[in-house]
């Protein structure tokens, strides 16, 4: 079947070839496999989830046998599990050998990339070998964890076959199709209830059988094409809001040095009016807000699986990701997986990826900069103050060459538990880096990657010299300068999510930083209080 047959034009398939069962196997309780079981398990599917019981997850297993809900601040999900629990429809294990009794199997494991941005698909690999063993004609396969392009063919597809001994393809062999997530933390169940569901499938019986299964949990639609068109649409989604909060960020470091206020540019420039009267010339902009760096598992990785998906299909002289040997089991072709070959060799455009790079490494950029609004806010005070005499300004000079700082958020979405790539981390390596001692605050994350993660706002605070904001927390909505007034020993504040007002706190005698307020990042900006 060509690619031309798949697609549908931006219309939902009617779905009239149903799945040939009604059990439904999950691999991988995150925050994808979660919600998604629990939909299908509330549209009278029997559900099964299947999570290795490591040490990091495997505590999973029980609490959702038990219909707890292991992700916080999630509507409906807490309310939904537990009645599918109660109704039978849904159970977790880490046995495979429950897969014999299942028709649709979906795949929602992590895949990461590492620091060259290079993805690492071990879990995917895994995963794909031993559900191989338990593949029979007739059985599906639904790739929902975000891939680079040509993944599903070129390499989620050999294993299986090699594995399995089947063809791919209904109904003598097994389907396969890739459907990508657009869930956020917040709004997992909304999400994929009320969002368009895309099924890239390698035939039109695999594609109209995910689009069947979806149709029952999915209100916004659900279309079909092929797979590398909705890889593609996937890493290109993320690499877009990627790249338009790159160019907020830039146009707030623009602002910072132009003495002006970027969140005020930004609501004159999001004030056109959306017109469509004339579609090419619509005015509407959507300006992003800039911030302190991008966190969560989709958007500081899903522009390098774009880009490296990209990169290994065009490659010259006829070697690509398709046929590419490789041994070091990082997320290319293995010798194992060489079945399909290259049939027409694809070219590399000339012009580079560059738009898409710059973005990512500026976003990833930002919580060093962050560091760098701080250092110029003590450097202001031990300048200022340098021009007074006594004992007590000896010792606050002292204490600024070695300060310590109160990290404001670890989660890298304000009201989340989600630490997934929170810029924090990127912060405080480089806070250790100049040397700077911190302590960090979050009510939601107690722990993460070895960094004790202090509970008690007024303890974290107690004697810093500084707060640096990284998460919008509610919580954080109660920082006021009389609070920290009475718990820090320098007042140095830095904003990098817009959440404080910066002129009051600079009335209070605070040394102030945001990101983009360059209205505000003047050196004359506080108040010397002579009384210290």
């Amino acid at each position: 079947m060509n690619k031309k047959q798949l697609r549908t034009e931006g219309r939902s398939i009617p779905g009239d070839v149903p799945p040939k069962g009604r059990n439904i196997a999950v691999i991988g309780m995150g925050y994808v496999g979660i919600p998604a079981a629990v939909l299908l398990a509330n549209a009278g599917y029997n559900v099964i989830g299947i999570q290795r019981r490591s040490a990091r997850s495997g505590w999973k297993i029980d609490w959702l046998n038990e219909g707890r809900c292991p992700i916080a601040n999630e509507p409906e999900l807490p309310e939904m599990l537990a009645s599918v629990v109660k109704a039978g429809r849904f159970r977790v294990t880490d046995d495979y050998e429950v897969l014999n009794n299942t028709d649709i199997i979906l795949i929602d494991v992590q895949t990461p990339t590492d620091s060259n941005h290079i993805p690492q698909y071990e879990s995917l690999r895994e995963v794909s070998r031993r559900l191989a063993t338990y593949l029979t004609p007739g059985k599906l396969v639904i790739i929902e964890s975000t891939v680079a392009p040509g993944t599903t063919e070129y390499l989620v597809k050999p294993i299986l076959e090699a594995e399995s001994g089947l063809k791919a393809g209904l109904p003598d062999g097994f389907g396969l199709c890739f459907s990508y997530e657009r869930v956020m933390v917040g709004r997992l169940i909304h999400n994929i209830r009320e969002y368009p569901k895309i099924v890239g499938g390698i035939d039109e019986a695999s594609t109209k059988t995910a689009v069947e299964m979806y149709k029952s949990i999915v209100k916004g639609g659900v279309h079909g094409t092929d797979p590398m068109t909705a890889e593609i649409s996937k890493t290109v989604e993320n690499a877009y809001r990627d790249v338009q909060i790159a160019f907020s960020n830039e146009v707030a470091l623009l602002c910072e040095s132009l003495g002006t206020d970027v969140y005020e540019v930004r609501k004159f420039v999001n004030g056109l009016p959306n017109d469509p009267s004339v579609p090419h010339a619509n005015p509407v902009r959507n300006m992003h807000f800039p911030g302190a760096g991008v966190g969560g598992h989709c958007l500081p990785k899903d522009t390098w699986l774009l880009i490296y998906g990209y990169n290994e299909l065009t490659k010259a002289e006829g070697t690509s990701y398709k046929n590419q040997t490789n041994t070091n089991d990082q997320g290319a072709i293995t010798k194992q997986e060489q079945q399909t070959r290259i049939q027409d060799t694809l070219r590399p455009h000339k012009y580079p990826a560059s738009i898409l790079e710059d973005a990512r490494y500026l976003n990833n950029w930002m919580p060093i900069h962050m560091v760098d609004l701080l250092e110029g806010a003590i450097q202001q005070i031990i300048h200022n103050e340098s021009q007074k005499t006594g004992q007590k300004i000896a010792i606050r000079n002292s204490q600024l060459t070695k300060p310590i700082v109160c990290v404001l958020g670890y989660a890298f979405l304000e009201n989340s538990d989600d630490p997934r790539n929170t810029p924090t981390v990127t912060l405080l390596k480089e806070l250790e880096k100049r040397g700077i001692q911190y302590k960090i605050h979050d009510p939601y994350v107690k722990e993460d990657e070895g960094y004790k993660i202090e509970q008690d706002l007024d303890k974290a605070l107690k004697d810093c010299d500084a707060v640096i904001l990284m998460t919008k927390h509610d919580e954080y909505k109660a920082v006021t300068p009389e609070r920290l007034h009475e718990l820090l020993r320098t007042k140095i504040v830095i904003d990098g999510r817009n959440m404080f007002d910066g002129e009051m706190f600079i009335k209070a005698g605070f040394v102030f930083r945001g990101v983009g307020k360059g209205n505000l990042n003047k050196q004359g900006n506080f108040k010397m209080e002579e009384s210290e």
